[in-house]
Parts: structure tokens; sequence; C-alpha cells
């Protein structure tokens, strides 16, 4: 981390468009380089459409951001909060050539997601290289770039954990049978191959899944649920591509097979209701469950939670203050990393870059 006080905050997502014009666009941002069929992206396109061609990403974001200068202040931190994307305006690369020339020098940046892996967080570190990269090219000093330190991973901190139970809590009252619901976690699905090599290579890889199924148990633990199950949602490679399962709506049937008629699904994996909460849950898993018959309640994601902007504030009081990180879990932990630089060496590669360990 920079030697400089610490004098802003960057907060990063992942993006998504805000009118219908810009889903195409998006999508082809998003999947650039990766294969994925024309046909799978009208799919999505379709989606998107659904909702008038807007994501609520941003909106969530900004939400968030607005809690949180507030949250600061009260706290007594003078840091002025900036917005990028990885994928759609505002973009980082934009964002942190704002920043320079505003004369931030130190810079904290908030990730939206909670856990390891290479798109979960790598990918936020490479962002993070490229919009310094921009930066520098675009002011032609890289020494007016700011230093930018991403917080840790949050997937087990209590405050993250209480916000998802009472999510939970929330869900069920709106079920007649809502204590004795069945209770599903979901997460978005990567493939198999991804999951592998998630984490240093010496930590024997899926980090992300074991994240998650850790997060799971802590919620479940602060519900007094010692039944659940852990599944996955919103796959989009090709069928041949194995990716982790099962997935949810897969997992529905079975749980209609053995009689369930009560489901309360939590999106652990999701810090807001972006479009793969509010699509594959709230609608097609929504109409699924209609049709056979199952009381289904969908759980608030944490990022509607007061307490997870207190989480936010927290995360900067470790990096500001050198505050004790609160973590309730004993999974891996990781995430840190100033100006691009991997938690670890080699930490998350994507399966075609990692080297077979000597």
């Amino acid at each position: 981390m920079s030697t400089n006080p610490v004098d802003a905050v960057l907060v990063l997502s992942f993006g998504g468009p805000e009118a219908p014009d810009e889903v195409r666009p998006f999508l082809e941002n998003v999947t650039r380089g990766r294969g994925v069929p024309p046909e799978r992206l009208d799919a999505v396109e379709e989606h998107y459409h659904h909702f008038g061609g807007r994501s609520p990403i941003n909106d969530l974001n900004r939400e968030i951001i607005a809690a949180l200068r507030r949250e600061l202040a009260d706290a007594g931190y003078d840091l002025p909060i900036y917005f990028g994307n990885r994928n759609w305006h505002p973009f980082a690369e934009d964002t942190v050539t704002e920043m320079a020339r505003d004369g931030v020098r130190n810079a904290l940046v908030f990730a939206t997601s909670a856990y390891g892996g290479y798109s979960a967080c790598r990918q936020y570190h490479e962002d993070i290289a490229r919009a310094r990269a921009a930066a520098t090219e675009r002011l032609g000093d890289e020494a007016l770039v700011p230093d930018l330190t991403k917080l840790r991973h949050f997937y087990d901190h209590p405050l993250f954990v209480a916000a998802v139970a009472d999510g939970v809590r929330g869900a069920r009252e709106t079920l007649d049978g809502g204590h004795d619901a069945r209770l599903v976690f979901t997460a978005h699905s990567i493939p198999v191959s991804a999951d592998e090599t998630a984490g240093p290579p010496e930590e024997g890889g899926h980090r992300y899944s074991r994240q998650m199924a850790e997060a799971a148990r802590l919620v479940a633990t602060e519900l007094g649920v010692a039944d659940y199950d852990q599944v996955w949602q919103s796959r989009s490679g090709p069928p041949q591509v194995p990716w982790l399962d099962p997935q949810i709506e897969e997992h529905l049937d079975a749980l209609v097979e053995r009689g369930v008629t009560d489901v309360v699904v939590s999106p652990i994996g999701f810090v807001s209701d972006h479009i793969e909460v509010i699509f594959d849950l709230d609608t097609e898993l929504a109409e699924q469950a209609d049709k056979l018959g199952v009381h289904l309640a969908r759980a608030a994601s944490a990022g509607s939670d007061p307490r997870f902007i207190r989480m936010i504030v927290e995360l900067i009081a470790e990096q500001v203050d050198g505050a004790s990180p609160r973590m309730l879990g004993s999974g891996p932990r990781g995430g840190v990393g100033c100006n691009g630089a991997l938690c670890a060496p080699g930490c998350c590669e994507p399966p075609a870059r990692r080297r077979p360990a000597s």
C-alpha cells in the first residue's frame, strides 16, 4: 500500500446498461474474447429488454455510495467517493483519470464482490491496473495517478453474515410455513476449471466454492438451520463445458420430488439485486415455482441492509487506522493488493494461464 495518507474511496463494480441501445454493446464488452456465440447474447439481451433495457446495478451502486458517504462522515472520515465500472459507464479508466485530475494520490478500492476467484477478485485487480495505465497514458505522467489498494474479501464479515441472515428472516415471514421452508443459498456458477484454479496454487484451488460454502454455513448457523442447500445459477457456457452444479432450476425440481412445498432462496453470491437476481430468480425461477405449486420467497441481498454499509466502513478502517479485521469463518482469505498487484503469486489465474505446480 502507498505511504501517502488515504484521500479517497473508489467503488468498483461490474457495470450495466442504462438504456436499450446500450444493451448489446455492454454484452459484447462483457464477453469479448470468450467465444460466446451470438445466439447466447441474443438470449441475454432479451433478459435486459424484459426490464426496459436498463440494468439496476448502477442505480444500486449509487444508492450504496450515497449511504456510504453518510456513514463515512458519521464515522469521522473525510473521504470523497468515486464510482467506476469494468464493463460500462462510468468506466474505471475514466474515473481514475478524473481522480488524478482532482489531485487524489492514494485511494482504497471497494469491489462489489465478497469472494475470491478470477471474475470475483483477480479481474478487479486487472481493472485497477488497466485503469491506472489508461490514466497514465492520458496524463503523460504516472506520478499523477493515484495508488489504488483493493480491500479484502468480506464473505465472512459478521455484518455481511447478519445482513444475509436477516434477508432470510424477512423472506420467511412472507410464507405461511416460512420457518419450515427449505433454505437454499445460490451464487453465480462458474466453469469447474475456473474454480479449480481459484486461489494461490499452493492452496489447492476451489477458493470461490469454498468461500461460498463457508458463507452459507455461517448464515445457516446464525439462523439456527442445520440442514440447507447451496446451489448455483446463471451458467452461460456451452453445454459441453462443466460448470459448478447443481443449477437452481434442477434443484427446485428435485425438491418437489421430495415433497418440499415451501422454499426460501438467498442470493448469497450477489451483493445487490442486479439482473441475475431479478431475472433468473424473481422472474424465471418464480414462474417455475408457480407451475410446480411451490411457495417461493426470495431473500433480500445484503447490499440493501444498513449493516452492509457499516461493513464497508470497517474494511476502510482496517487500512486507514489499522483496525483489527472482524472475520467469522475459517476459510481462505485474501483480496488485498495495490495497483493491480495480486494478493498472492499466481492467485486465481484463468485455467489456460496456470502452470502445473513444480
